[in-house]
């Protein structure tokens, strides 16, 4: 695979990168299938991995490391995340203080078996804590050897824009990659997001680029809504009851049929048009299966006309995200009451 640079950092990554979250009780419990997943994405050329500390509490990470171990670690670009509460309730382990991300990071290099993580990413913002608190520590961590670099993944475009700022007045490093949510059904980071990492020079890795399974051929009108565990864990994405996801059982069959007129899967329509925004380094497949990654991978060889692009966008137009929740992030001001409503005078 030719490879792209990742941002400004230097480091050059496949096209596509593998993702880890379906590695471990979430998704495949199989550690030998999980390694040889891996595995066989390296031999196809992939050369970045990201995963998370939440992924299956921690356990993805340690199956990375199962994979990465007798001397594959070095030509690997590992990323990880911290965010999330990984076990317990303890509402010190999870946010975006500096306690914390310096617990998890040392958490995160054990499991993985490393010395060091190529590229450390905040998994939400948090509104409880100055952004300049988490830029620090993460400097910090940069400065100690332990991280190479560090983004952020699925910040709004005005929280990127501050974090850029903060990290210039008060001389910290900065995020140098973003990760958003992007697929055909899920286009709302085309109008700010996207634009703004490419004004800054960030590098993208998308998650989600067949849209939680909706774009793989499985939802189909006419047929019953196939069980999957993201369904388990997310329900609401895939109620049909309701008017988004509705719009995206139309939507994906008419995507369906453009991709038979054009003589290709819709699961490779779906990650080549990901592939073709100039804003995106690389998107993130996240197979569970050595089946799901074949039918994956062979998207990087394939590219779509102009023809095809519009089409797509008269199906799902620029900018358009058909069920917000597909977004990943809802801010506090909207799902909080007291952050948009003044008590009540007595």
């Amino acid at each position: 695979m030719q490879q792209r640079l990742l941002g400004t950092t230097g480091m050059r990554v496949s096209p596509l990168c593998l993702g880890a979250f379906g590695f471990g009780q979430w998704g495949n419990p199989d550690h030998d299938a999980c390694v040889a997943i891996v595995h066989a994405a390296l031999d196809a050329g992939v050369n970045f991995i990201d995963t998370a500390d939440v992924y299956s509490a921690g356990e993805s990470e340690r199956i990375v490391a199962k994979a990465l171990a007798g001397g594959r670690r070095d030509g690997v670009i590992l990323a990880t995340k911290c965010h999330m509460q990984v076990e317990g309730d303890d509402p010190n382990r999870r946010g975006n203080s500096r306690r914390w991300i310096t617990q998890a990071c040392e958490d995160s290099l054990r499991r993985l078996g490393t010395d060091w993580i190529d590229l450390y990413q905040i998994h939400r913002p948090d509104p409880d804590v100055d952004v300049d608190e988490t830029l620090g520590a993460l400097t910090d961590l940069v400065r100690a050897g332990k991280i190479r670099a560090f983004g952020s993944s699925t910040f709004p475009a005005s929280q990127i824009v501050e974090a850029q700022w903060t990290a210039e007045r008060r001389a910290r490093e900065r995020f140098v990659t973003e990760q958003p949510p992007y697929s055909i059904l899920v286009r709302g980071v085309e109008g700010e997001v996207l634009p703004t990492c490419r004004r800054y020079g960030m590098g993208v890795m998308t998650w989600s680029p067949l849209a939680g399974g909706w774009l793989t051929g499985r939802y189909r009108k006419g047929r019953e809504v196939p069980e999957s565990r993201r369904a388990s864990i997310v329900p609401e994405r895939y109620d049909i009851t309701l008017p988004g996801n509705q719009a995206k059982l139309e939507a994906a069959e008419q995507l369906a049929f453009l991709a038979e007129e054009a003589g290709m899967s819709l699961i490779h329509l779906a990650i080549a048009f990901v592939l073709q925004h100039p804003a995106v380094t690389t998107p993130i497949l996240g197979p569970r299966t050595m089946e799901q990654l074949e039918s994956q991978i062979g998207a990087v060889d394939v590219a779509l006309t102009t023809e095809v692009l519009d089409r797509i966008d008269a199906i799902v137009p620029p900018g358009v995200t058909l069920e917000v929740g597909d977004e990943g992030y809802v801010p506090p001001e909207l799902t909080d009451p007291a952050l948009r409503r003044r008590p009540a005078l007595i």
